[in-house]
C-alpha cells in the first residue's frame, strides 16, 4: 500500500497535478481545491449533489427558503436548524448556502452568501465535474468565477479561489485582458490574504509588467539563497511566463543542473515548467523538454519525475537515459523508478524491441 501511494503521488505530480500540485493542494484538488481531507468544494458540491437552496434564519429553530438554486425546496418553504449541519459560526442574518443529497438527513452548510449571488451560483450548479470538462468549459468557467475573486462575501470569493487553483493554466492565460494587474498586486501584499497568494502570483505572471518581474525576480533570488520553496512554484511560473523562453537558461541552471537543492525545490520547479509545458504557449513545450532532459543527467535519483510528462506529450527521447539508469546502481527514490518503469514500458522503441524478442 505504501508504494502504490508513492506512485500515486508521482502520477499527481505530473499528470494531475498541473494548478493543483503547482499551488500546494491535493489531488482532490485536480478535481478541485481539497480544503481539507479529501472534502469538496462548494462548487463541487454545487455539481455534485441534487439540491441547494439558499436560506436564512426567520425564528427560533427554523430557517426559510430564500431561493432555490437546484433540485427541489423543502416542503413548506422552511427547514428545521436542527436539520442542518453548520459547522461555521454565522451572523444570525446570514444567508446560508445549504446542500443535501437523496440520502441524508440533513441539510449541509456550505458558508455565507449573497442573495444577489443566487443566479451565479445556478450557473455553477448547470456546470460539468472537473474530470468531464473540455479546454472551453474551463475557459467559460473561469470566465464566470473571475469577478468574484476580488474579496467581499467569503464563500463567493473562496469558490472562485478553488475554480482558478482547479483550472489548467491555458484557463488563466485567456483572462489576460480582463485580468487588473494593480488589484492583484494589492492582494499579495495584503496579510491577510496570503493563503490565497500561490493564485495571484499566477496571476500577476498573466497581467503583470517589467516591474513586477523585477519584483518576482527579487523574491526568487532570496528564496533561491535561503532554499525556501514557500510558493516557489507559483512565482517560478510567473517569472517564466513574464520574461519568456530565454529565462529558461536561469531556471536551468539555479534548479535542473543543480544538484544542491533540495527534493522539495526540485519539484516546485518542475510543476511550473509541467504547467507552462501543459499550456505550450509563451514558453514552447519543446523549450521545456531541453529542461526535462537536463533534470534527468543531473538528478538521476529523481529522473521519473518528468516521466509522467514526456509519456503524455509523446516525447521519447529521453528513453536512452533512462535504459541506463534503470541499469546502473544509482539508488532512486521508488516513485521515480516506478515512472520510469512505465515511461520505457510506453515508449514505441522499447515496445517494438520486446516484441522482437518475445517472437524469437
Amino acid at each position: 500500500m505504501a508504494g502504490w501511494r508513492q506512485r500515486a503521488r508521482l502520477g499527481r505530480l505530473a499528470g494531475l497535478g498541473l494548478l493543483a500540485g503547482l499551488l500546494g493542494v491535493s489531488v482532490a484538488a485536480a478535481c478541485p481545491l481539497c480544503l481539507g481531507a479529501f472534502r469538496p468544494t462548494a462548487s463541487q458540491q454545487l455539481v455534485a449533489l441534487p439540491h441547494a437552496v439558499l436560506a436564512r434564519r426567520s425564528g427560533d429553530g427554523v430557517y426559510s427558503v430564500l431561493d432555490l438554486i437546484k433540485g427541489e425546496a423543502p416542503a413548506g418553504g422552511n427547514i428545521l436548524a436542527n436539520a442542518i449541519q453548520l459547522d461555521l459560526v454565522m451572523p444570525p442574518d446570514a444567508v446560508l448556502l445549504l446542500f443535501r443529497d437523496e440520502s441524508w438527513s440533513e441539510w449541509v452548510a456550505a458558508g455565507a452568501v449573497a442573495v444577489e449571488d443566487a443566479g451565479w451560483l445556478r450557473e455553477i450548479a448547470r456546470g460539468k465535474r472537473p474530470q468531464d470538462m473540455t479546454d472551453e468549459d474551463w475557459k467559460a468557467r473561469v470566465a464566470l468565477v473571475l469577478p468574484h475573486l476580488q474579496p467581499g462575501e467569503p464563500l463567493a470569493t473562496k469558490i472562485a479561489y478553488g475554480e482558478l487553483a482547479t483550472a489548467p493554466y491555458a484557463a488563466l492565460l485567456a483572462e489576460k485582458p480582463r485580468l487588473d494587474p494593480a488589484a492583484i498586486r494589492r492582494w499579495l501584499a495584503d496579510p491577510e490574504l496570503s493563503v490565497r497568494r500561490p493564485v495571484y502570483l499566477l496571476l500577476l505572471g498573466v497581467a503583470g509588467d517589467e516591474k513586477d518581474a523585477q519584483n518576482i525576480e527579487q523574491r526568487l533570488d532570496a528564496e533561491w539563497l535561503t532554499g525556501d520553496a514557500t510558493d516557489l512554484g507559483p512565482a517560478l511560473a510567473a517569472d517564466l511566463q513574464l520574461r519568456g523562453p530565454s529565462r529558461l537558461a536561469w531556471v536551468d541552471a539555479r534548479y535542473m543542473d543543480d544538484r544542491a537543492r533540495s527534493t522539495k525545490e526540485l519539484e516546485a520547479a518542475l510543476l511550473a515548467l509541467s504547467v507552462l509545458g501543459k499550456a505550450d504557449g509563451e514558453i514552447p513545450r519543446e523549450r521545456i523538454v531541453e529542461s526535462y532532459l537536463k533534470f534527468i543527467r543531473a538528478h538521476r535519483d529523481l529522473a521519473g519525475l518528468v516521466a509522467w510528462d514526456l509519456a503524455a506529450w509523446n516525447v521519447w527521447d529521453a528513453a536512452p537515459l533512462y535504459r541506463e539508469i534503470m541499469k546502473s546502481n544509482i539508488r532512486q527514490h521508488f516513485a521515480s523508478q516506478v515512472a520510469i518503469a512505465e515511461y520505457l514500458a510506453r515508449s514505441p522503441k522499447e515496445g517494438a524491441e520486446a516484441a522482437s524478442v518475445t517472437s524469437k
